[in-house]
Order: structure tokens, then C-alpha cells, then sequence
């Protein structure tokens, strides 16, 4: 029964790591919103801004600090500031690395060196 449970977390694992994008995705950020520019020929080209994309950086740090100090323990904040999600899911299967890692992601958020900020 442990070697079945063991597999299947196994194939659920690789599945979920292995699961990405197959192309490259340029993105360009500026301070207040992000423009990427998509050509289909060499004279079209449009600009496309999602405002998702809007939400100021004190904002963002603000909903990464509350997501953090609440629902740290299932890695909300990573999940929230786009970490990858191999390292997402090994922060939650050893609870923060026993609280270590969810400190050191604290003080990055609130001094602002948090990779996705």
C-alpha cells in the first residue's frame, strides 16, 4: 500500500513539474503596466496589456504579506508571486522548511527582494 501511494504521488509529481509552456513567452514590464507586443507579419503589429497586470507594486506586496502571515503554510504567497511550482510543492510537503524558509520569505517580501514582486 505505501509503494502504491508512494508511485502515485510519484506520477502526480512529474506531472505536475513537467507541465510548462512549449513555446518562449516574452514579457516586458514597465512601472505601471505591462505591454507585450505580438507581430503576425513584419508591418502588423498590436499591443496587448492585461489588466491584471495593474495592480500597483505596494499592492502586490501587500497581498503577498497577508497571503503570507495567513495562508504561508500552503505556500500562498509563492503560488501568488508565480515561484515555479516544484519548489511550491516541496515548501508545503516540508511546512516552510520547518518554518525556516517561511521566515526567509517574509523578510524578502517586506524588504522587497522577493523574486516577483
Amino acid at each position: 500500500m505505501k509503494i502504491k501511494l508512494l508511485l502515485s504521488f510519484l506520477v502526480f509529481f512529474m506531472a505536475v513539474t513537467t507541465a510548462s509552456a512549449s513555446f518562449p513567452v516574452k514579457r516586458a514590464t514597465t512601472s505601471v503596466e505591462s505591454t507585450t507586443t505580438v507581430s503576425t507579419n513584419d508591418s502588423d503589429v498590436e499591443a496587448m496589456t492585461s489588466p491584471a497586470v495593474m495592480v500597483k507594486r505596494a499592492d502586490k506586496m501587500l497581498i503577498a504579506l497577508l497571503l503570507w502571515l495567513f495562508l504561508g503554510g500552503f505556500a500562498a504567497h509563492r503560488w501568488y508571486l508565480g515561484s515555479p511550482i516544484g519548489w511550491n510543492i516541496l515548501f508545503i510537503l516540508t511546512l516552510g522548511g520547518l518554518g525556516v524558509w517561511w521566515i526567509i520569505d517574509g523578510i524578502d517580501i517586506i524588504t522587497e527582494k522577493y523574486p516577483g514582486l
